[in-house]
C-alpha cells in the first residue's frame, strides 16, 4: 500500500495528463470509421465484461478513450474497474484527470475520495468528500469527512461536521461498525456521530462532555458496541 501511495504521489507530481491533453496531436479520423471501431470496441468491451476479464475490457476502454478524449464515460468506467479491482493509485489517478475536465463529476468524486482514503492519503481524499457532500447533501460523505477530520486531529472542523450531522440524520439513516472480521452492527447515522463527537472530546481530554455524547448514542442504540466501550474508556 505504501509503494502504491508513493506511485500516486510521484504521478501526481509530475503532472495530470487527461485523455483530451493525451490526444491533442492525434490525426482526426473519418466520422464513419470512428463510429464503426467505436462499434467494435464497444461490443468488445461489454464481451470482456460479460466474460469477467477485466483485462481485456480496460483495454477495449483505452482503445476508445484515444479515439474519443471529450467522453467521459469511458473513462468514468475505467476508474471503476480499477477500483473494483484494488487498483486504488489507479482509480485515483484516473478520478482526478475526469475532475479536471469537470469537477462536478459525482462519480469521479467518489472514486477519488475512497480510493485515497484506502492508500492512505486522508488529507487528498478529504476534500473530495467535502465536496461531495456539498454537491449531493449526502450525510455519509459528511460522516467520512468528520471522521477523516478527526483523525488528522482538525478538531474545530470534525466538530462542525458532526454537529451538522447530528441535526440533519435522517432517522432511518444506517451505518455499519465492524463487530468482527465477519460481523457488522448497524447503527443510527445520528447515534454515529454523536460516536464520533465522544470521540473527538476524548481525544482532547474532555472527559465529561465525551461520556455525555457516549451515552447519548447508546440512548439512541442501546445495543451500540464501539460506544459502549468507548465509554468505559471515560471512566
Amino acid at each position: 500500500m505504501k509503494r502504491a501511495l508513493l506511485l500516486l504521489l510521484l504521478a501526481i507530481g509530475a503532472g495530470n495528463l487527461s485523455a483530451q491533453t493525451a490526444n491533442d496531436s492525434l490525426p482526426k479520423l473519418d466520422p464513419k470509421l470512428k463510429a464503426s471501431l467505436n462499434a467494435v470496441d464497444q461490443i468488445g468491451y461489454q464481451m470482456a465484461m460479460r466474460y469477467s476479464d477485466p483485462q481485456m475490457a480496460k483495454t477495449k476502454l483505452f482503445e476508445l478513450m484515444v479515439r474519443n478524449p471529450e467522453d467521459l464515460r469511458y473513462m468514468e468506467a475505467l476508474g471503476s474497474l480499477y477500483f473494483d479491482g484494488g487498483q486504488f493509485a489507479s482509480a485515483a489517478l484516473v478520478a482526478m484527470d475526469i475532475l479536471q475536465l469537470n469537477d462536478k463529476n459525482v462519480g469521479a468524486l467518489e472514486v477519488a475520495a475512497y480510493s485515497l482514503e484506502q492508500l492512505g492519503a486522508l488529507d487528498r481524499a478529504l476534500p473530495h468528500f467535502e465536496s461531495l457532500y456539498l454537491l449531493t447533501g449526502d450525510n455519509f460523505s459528511l460522516y467520512k469527512s468528520a471522521f477523516i477530520q478527526y483523525n488528522l486531529k482538525r478538531y474545530d472542523e470534525a466538530m462542525n461536521s458532526v454537529t451538522m450531522l447530528v441535526k440533519n440524520a435522517k432517522a432511518d439513516e444506517k451505518i455499519g461498525f465492524p463487530k468482527s472480521q465477519t460481523e457488522t452492527q448497524e447503527v443510527s447515522m445520528k447515534a454515529a456521530a454523536l460516536n464520533l463527537k465522544g470521540l473527538i472530546y476524548l481525544d482532547q481530554n474532555s472527559m465529561a462532555e465525551a461520556k455525555t455524547a457516549f451515552n447519548e448514542a447508546i440512548s439512541l442504540d442501546p445495543a451500540f458496541d464501539q460506544a459502549k466501550e468507548n465509554l468505559k474508556k471515560t471512566n
